[in-house]
């Protein structure tokens, strides 16, 4: 599970330093992909697989998910990092989420995401006021 949130500076090659923490669960290979609020999406081989399974699900007559589908793969980059815990990050990526040097990565339970630092503040002070008001039907059981 990813958890946390860390603030890795992309070097000049356009690299990211992996969290340690997320290192071993993403030794194996990891996907980056656009992720929603322009932020890039890390999932591990494994579980990009259970997503793309669930995506496999929907039904082809389904312009809405044919849409998402599009967009979701068509800029993901499959990515396995190197002795230092670095991967590249493609500039299309790169230059979708709107990166430059100072990053946030972010766990968000069965993935991490990638965002400018500067975006994820901002989102982090837009979301809180509705973080307290969240109420128990959004996610049942919760508290």
């Amino acid at each position: 599970m990813f958890l946390g949130t860390y603030s890795p500076r992309l070097d000049e090659k356009g690299r990211l330093i992996l969290p340690a923490k997320f290192r071993e669960e993403l030794s194996d290979g990891l996907v980056l992909t656009r992720g929603q609020e322009r932020c890039i999406y890390i999932f591990s081989a494994a579980e990009f697989e259970k997503v793309h399974e669930q995506m496999r699900a929907a039904p082809l007559s389904s312009k809405q998910a044919r849409d998402y589908i599009r967009v979701f793969l068509s800029g993901a980059s499959d990515e396995v990092p190197d002795k230092q815990g670095r991967v590249t990050i493609p500039t299309p990526l790169r230059q979708y989420a709107g990166l430059d040097r100072e990053l946030a990565v972010v766990g968000a339970g069965s993935r991490a995401e990638i965002w400018g630092a500067q975006a994820w503040e901002q989102y982090l002070a837009e979301q809180e006021s509705a973080f307290s008001d969240t109420e128990d039907e959004v996610i049942p059981g919760l508290f």
